[in-house]
């Protein structure tokens, strides 16, 4: 039998947004929204399941099928999120697991704040991760997150040109 194993690694990931923290806030808050942009979009899986109670303590509980075009063709992927922190328009904290069926593969603490700007609004995420044996590890999962927070730009410059 081998020795389970577990890599630890942080990383940061900055954007720039054209619209104010509120509106970046909201998206994260407003369960539609959030859906849209973070469990519908990319093509890559199905959404089985996508529940969210925004609040301190609260939880999201989501699934996906893994498509034909993934390494893990229908695979079943779970997160589980619990919101630790969120003070409005500055900043959320999550602590989350990702698994494959009731495997879990890694768990994670990751911090969102929204510092405005002249230009609208900059979002730093900050992950501590810990990933476990067969995982995807910090470098995919970096790039994960890297294509989300695209996927929220594109929600909120929609959002942005609906609402002029």
């Amino acid at each position: 039998m081998s020795n389970p194993s577990v890599t630890h690694s942080t990383f940061v990931i900055e954007r720039n947004y054209p619209v104010t923290p509120e509106k970046v806030f909201e998206a994260f808050a407003d369960p539609a929204k959030k859906r849209r942009w973070f469990a519908e979009s990319g093509g890559s899986r199905e959404v089985l399941q996508f529940e969210d109670d925004f609040q301190v303590g609260g939880s999201e509980r989501s699934s996906y099928r893994m498509s034909e075009t993934t390494p893990f063709p229908g695979a079943i992927l779970k997160n589980r999120t619990t919101y630790l922190d969120i003070v409005a328009n500055r900043r959320i904290v999550i602590g989350y697991t990702m698994a494959f069926g009731d495997t879990p593969f890694s768990a994670s603490l990751a911090t969102f704040e929204l510092k405005p700007t002249a230009e609208g609004t900059t979002l730093v995420f900050t992950e501590q991760g810990a990933y476990f044996e067969g995982s995807d590890g910090a470098q995919i999962r970096e790039a994960g997150w890297r294509g989300l927070l695209d996927r929220l730009a594109g929600a909120l410059a929609e959002s942005h040109v609906h609402a002029q």
